[in-house]
């Protein structure tokens, strides 16, 4: 891959839009800057797209899907292909700007593609995917069959957290379903997305299918509001999902909007304690806490998991961030300055809301790096469901530790929460793990896993406040999120039959 976009974009120092299959420069006279996060150094300006702009992005993918509503799945798919190639091609390309505009270790930014690969990759099989059904002689004479059919115009809203995995979550399954996309990215990592549009480009995808508008509160309300968007697809905080969600189907438009989380991992007496400890620490601090499946309390179940605490701690105390490039860093920094300030403040009002704070990471220096947005791995032991530690989602490398006595008051807690993203239980009690399971109210479970994403030929399913809208992201459910079903009923009397040795049927 030519790193031309990229280049340009070190060159004259703005990030183009891309609409109707060429990266233009915007004419606005609004932009963003972007950041490194562990530098504060300026990477470029990112313009908000003006009006005109949105408005011919909009009638551009109209008029693209027109035409590539009645391409042959099998012909979209052959597109779909050439593209995950490419983007196995340029991972490691991709994951180094990633890392550069997120903070992300360079393993972690490998990562964030990967999973957006593998839902390429599922989408490479949509042929299957969009089969109707069919029934014969539903009564008598009459057939019945369903059709699966693209909707139009839909649009994706990105957050910062994961910039190559969540926009690869949505357009490409859209496409590969029929329809044309536009893509509002995250202001404050939009050079990802830029490269992997301009891979999209040399999959050689008709003009028009995807355009990408850069921008703010404003672009995101343009695309809710337009009446030539039919769906919207969004991931970021809960405040913003439910703006988005009342929004856009005030507007009568399909919406699927993702949010926030407070996952908890129920510890069982019997669990096997190395695997925990290591699990925690991973699954709290990966990614600098920045992401929705983070586990952000620990709930030790049972007297014999009381000084599991000191274990943890330990781990965690081991554990260090760094900048891109530090092999030795187990995450980076936090995005931005009022990221780092918001969690330092939630951290340094846990101890007077009475939380036994065992690590405080709101002083964390790094050497070299001065003004990175640097956040230390944080521990509280003791909380209570009525301390703000606990009530909010920090959105750092922060865990909190709450100790119950059995396994049905930790159920209890769990659908307490608001929230209902994931969780998960460390046991090696089948009978445990199935009661949990069952019994709780959260849309993904991990049993002996700590992050229960799931691969994607399944739906990522978060429920409660963590997930406003009828039908899930990728899997099926984003098959169905983004087409029509069409089901015919047909009856052919036997009189209509031709009859005579030399019928023939004309198929042009």
């Amino acid at each position: 891959m030519s790193d031309s976009q990229i280049d340009r974009i070190r060159s004259a120092g703005t990030v183009p839009l891309f609409i109707d299959g060429e990266f233009v420069d915007s004419q606005t006279s609004d932009w963003i800057e972007l950041t490194n996060p562990a530098t504060q150094d300026v990477i470029a300006q990112v313009p908000v797209a003006t009006d005109d702009e949105m408005t011919r992005a909009v009638a551009s993918a109209r008029a693209a899907f027109r035409e590539w509503r009645d391409v042959p799945t099998i012909e979209r798919v052959r597109y779909l292909f050439r593209y995950q190639a490419l983007l196995k091609e340029h991972q490691q390309a991709i994951a180094a700007v990633l890392s550069e505009e997120t903070g992300k270790t360079f393993a972690d930014a490998m990562g964030d593609v990967w999973r957006g690969i593998e839902v390429v990759e599922h989408g490479c099989g949509m042929t299957t995917h969009m089969m109707g059904e069919t029934t014969e002689n539903v009564a008598r004479n009459i057939d019945t069959h369903s059709y699966v059919h693209p909707i139009g115009v839909c649009a994706g809203i990105t957050p910062f957290n994961f910039p190559a995995m969540i926009p690869l979550w949505m357009y490409p399954l859209a496409v590969a379903c029929g329809n044309a996309f536009i893509l509002k990215p995250s202001e404050q990592d939009p050079l990802t997305p830029t490269m992997l549009t301009e891979l999209f480009a040399q999959a050689g995808f008709p003009k028009g299918l995807l355009q990408v508008l850069h921008g703010d509160k404003r672009q995101v309300d343009f695309l809710l509001d337009h009446p030539d968007v039919r769906a919207v697809s969004f991931v970021g905080s809960v405040p913003v999902a439910e703006h988005v969600y009342r929004r856009g189907t005030d507007n009568l438009k399909r919406v699927q909007a993702m949010a926030g989380a407070k996952n908890h991992m129920i510890v069982m007496p019997d669990a096997d304690k190395a695997q925990v400890v290591s699990a925690l620490v991973g699954s709290s601090c990966g990614a600098a806490g920045q992401r929705c499946m983070a586990i952000s309390v620990a709930v030790l179940v049972g007297e014999a998991t009381r000084d599991w605490v000191d274990d943890i701690e330990a781990a965690l105390a081991d554990i260090r961030p760094g900048a891109p490039g530090d092999d030795g860093a187990a995450y980076g920094p936090l995005i931005n300055r009022k990221a780092r300030d918001r969690v330092r403040e939630i951290i340094r009002g846990a101890a007077v809301e009475g939380a036994d704070v065992r690590l405080d990471g709101a002083d964390c220096v790094v050497e070299g790096y001065p003004d990175g947005n640097w956040v230390g791995p944080t521990l509280f032991d003791n909380v209570t469901t009525g301390m703000r530690v606990y009530q909010e989602e920090i959105f750092g490398p922060a865990l909190c530790v709450i100790h119950v006595d059995t396994l049905e008051e930790a159920i209890e807690l769990v659908n307490a929460n608001p929230y209902g993203n994931g969780t998960s239980i460390f046991t090696r009690s089948g009978a445990a793990a199935r009661k949990y399971q069952h019994e709780t109210e959260v849309g993904q479970v991990g049993i002996n896993v700590p992050i229960p994403v799931p691969a994607p030929f399944f739906s990522f399913t978060g429920s409660k406040h963590s997930f406003f809208g009828d039908l899930h992201a990728y899997g099926k459910q984003a098959v169905r999120f983004y087409t029509e079903t069409k089901t015919v009923l047909s009856r052919w009397p036997e009189t209509d039959v031709p009859d005579g040795p030399n019928m023939t049927i004309n198929m042009k």
